[in-house]
């Protein structure tokens, strides 16, 4: 990386926030960062190639991948939050109640029609169609899948056992796609998960999905948000948030992370370009970006997070010594 000029890649999920963040950053400071959304585990070899400065995921890596993926250490940086929607195609219907049982029964091919009886008790004012389901997944590895797989799993047994939580899913049902939110969208009866952004930006309906505490809860900023109110937040910020025991959170929701090299002098860069990419780092987490984060649909981390994330950021290094905070 030149001294001007910054680059990231990684998570699709993200990727509005940061793009808008990038331009919002270099109209301030006239630095050219780009981010590009090629999926959680390019970004990771990405950064393992160190072919960017910094990478993008919806998983944060344990201390055994990271030794056995990444040539030095690295951090993981909060930066907002989201939630992973279930989106589907159906005429005329705006609202729909899901269940984790449920949506494990369309993915592994018990439940093939809308008008399942198990669907239609939980919507018993919705007029649902004798049409199939078409569930939809990404074809890439993708932290997306990760977050969602994860939920399923801790929630649902059968899913547990024959799908379990992994960055790409073994389907034996439905359509792959890269692109998933575009297909759902042109294809009647599809269900697919999605991130939030995607299904509030593009007005694709998401289901209310049954939380923990048993209440429906549709996905909206508000309750997506709670799910981070975490009173116990460790200090590398590598936890899970779904299936939150507020009564009020939508349960699939998530942080997503930057991943950097904690020492920062290797290859050939030089002082001048890791303060460059800490001060961006900073920037990302700072009031400055809290409206970027409302306009692109994502929550911003609450007090104690922020706080997390500030205190790993300032634990970069160069040559040994800490770099000098903005």
């Amino acid at each position: 990386a030149g001294t001007k000029t910054l680059s990231g890649a990684g998570a699709t999920f993200p990727a509005p926030f940061y793009i808008e963040v990038a331009k919002q950053y270099g109209d301030a400071e006239g630095i050219h960062v780009s981010y590009g959304g090629v999926g959680s585990g390019a970004g990771q070899r990405n950064l393992a190639e160190t072919t960017v400065d910094f990478g993008g995921t919806d998983e944060f890596l344990s201390d055994e991948k990271i030794a056995k993926a990444m040539p030095m250490p690295i951090i993981h940086i909060p930066t907002c939050i989201g939630g992973i929607v279930i989106a589907y195609n159906l005429e005329g219907i705006e609202e729909l109640r899901l269940t984790p049982e449920v949506i494990s029964g369309i993915y592994t091919g018990r439940i093939t029609e809308w008008s399942d009886p198990a669907i239609r008790e939980l919507n018993p004012t919705v007029t649902l169609p004798d049409q199939r389901v078409i569930p939809i997944y990404r074809t890439d590895g993708s932290g997306t899948t990760f977050v969602f797989s994860s939920y399923m799993s801790k929630v649902d047994s059968v899913w547990r056992e024959e799908l379990g939580a992994t960055k790409t899913l073994d389907i034996k049902v439905g359509n792959a796609a890269k692109g998933v939110a575009g297909v759902i969208s042109s294809t009647p009866g599809a269900i697919g998960y999605i991130g939030s952004e995607y299904s509030m930006a593009l007005g694709i309906p998401a289901a209310a999905i049954r939380n923990r505490s048993g209440h429906f809860i549709a996905p909206t900023m508000e309750s997506i948000s709670l799910s981070a109110n975490l009173s116990d937040f460790p200090d590398d910020t590598r936890v899970m948030i779904a299936d939150s025991p507020d009564p009020d959170a939508y349960p699939i929701s998530t942080m997503t992370w930057l991943i950097v090299y904690k020492e920062q002098s290797y290859g050939h860069r030089s002082l001048e370009s890791a303060r460059l990419l800490q001060d961006f780092l900073y920037y990302i987490v700072g009031e400055e970006t809290h409206e970027a984060a409302r306009r692109t649909h994502y929550a911003s981390l609450p007090p104690l997070a922020l706080e997390k994330a500030r205190a790993v950021i300032a634990s970069m290094t160069y040559q040994g010594k800490p770099l000098s905070e903005p």
